[in-house]
């Protein structure tokens, strides 16, 4: 694979030449974006290898930083607030299968918003789909949510707690994930080129929809009047279909569930555009 100019690259085959520029049309792109799968990879790489780099205790904090929110969020919401658990599950578990998708969602939203700016020389020099950047943060983002799993396996068997047939339905909930991340990624990887205070409002945003998801409660607690409100935040339903396919034997209130995916691909629909339409011009005011 060969990295070309911005706006003059060209490929060679035989006495043809191949011009390749920013801002074409959309069937063009999509055709980029398989041709450049090599950079993607190769980026998805580099940014797992520099999250672990020079650590003690390396990808184990993948499985550390979800396991002591749950001990947290148990001690507070199970034991001092009392809050109720849903099906036979132990809130532990309960709070655990909400915490691995919140904790992919809020570290590819962390990472994908800052991934043009930190890769300002790579934007500036060299003409390339620049969506890649923040979808391989997401795919980081997955990697570390394969390494977190181990914990709701082990603690699935510690309790003693099988899942059901459900668990067919896990990959189909992983895939919603990564629509509800990747949507607002473009959102605001674009955004933060222009803006750099979206640079302080993205973990702002992080902590306060750690509190209105459903990560150390239930959605069976929301009245039902405010329910529809409440799954226009698209990780409720993600976070629902991550228990019910884990536990097995929770809830899930359909309505939400078809609110939430809307709302997922409205969003990836319209960062898509948004981003397509100011990609243009990331190299002049990164």
């Amino acid at each position: 694979m060969t990295l070309l100019p911005e706006n003059t690259s060209m490929s060679r085959s035989s006495t043809q030449l191949t011009f390749i520029k920013a801002g074409q049309k959309d069937r063009d792109y999509w055709r980029d974006l398989w041709r450049y799968r090599e950079l993607f990879q190769m980026l998805a790489w580099r940014d797992i290898s520099v999250r672990y780099k020079q650590t003690v205790i390396g990808v184990a904090w993948a499985v550390i930083r979800p396991l002591l929110t749950m001990i947290i969020f148990t001690v507070i919401f199970g034991r001092v607030a009392k809050l109720p658990t849903e099906g036979s599950a132990p809130y532990a578990l309960l709070v655990l299968a909400g915490m691995l998708p919140w904790q992919f969602f809020s570290t590819a939203l962390a990472d994908a918003s800052g991934s043009l700016v930190s890769n300002a020389n790579l934007v500036t020099k060299i003409y390339f789909p620049r969506s890649i950047m923040p979808a391989s943060a997401l795919m980081v983002s997955l990697v570390d949510l394969g390494i977190s799993m181990s914990i709701a396996v082990v603690l699935m068997l510690w309790f003693g707690h099988a899942p059901g047939w459900s668990l067919v339905m896990f990959p189909a909930y992983l895939l919603a994930a990564v629509v509800a991340g990747l949507g607002p990624s473009l959102w605001l990887s674009a955004l933060t080129v222009k803006y750099r205070d979206f640079r302080y409002v993205v973990p702002f945003m992080v902590q306060f929809g750690l509190y209105v998801s459903p990560v150390g409660f239930s959605s069976a607690v929301i009245p039902e009047a405010w329910r529809p409100l409440f799954y226009l935040n698209p990780m409720a339903a993600v976070i629902d279909g991550f228990r019910w396919s884990l536990l097995g034997d929770t809830t899930l209130y359909w309505p939400g569930q078809l609110i939430g995916t809307a709302v997922s691909f409205v969003l990836l629909y319209t960062g898509q555009r948004y981003f397509r339409a100011v990609e243009r011009g990331f190299a002049d005011v990164i």
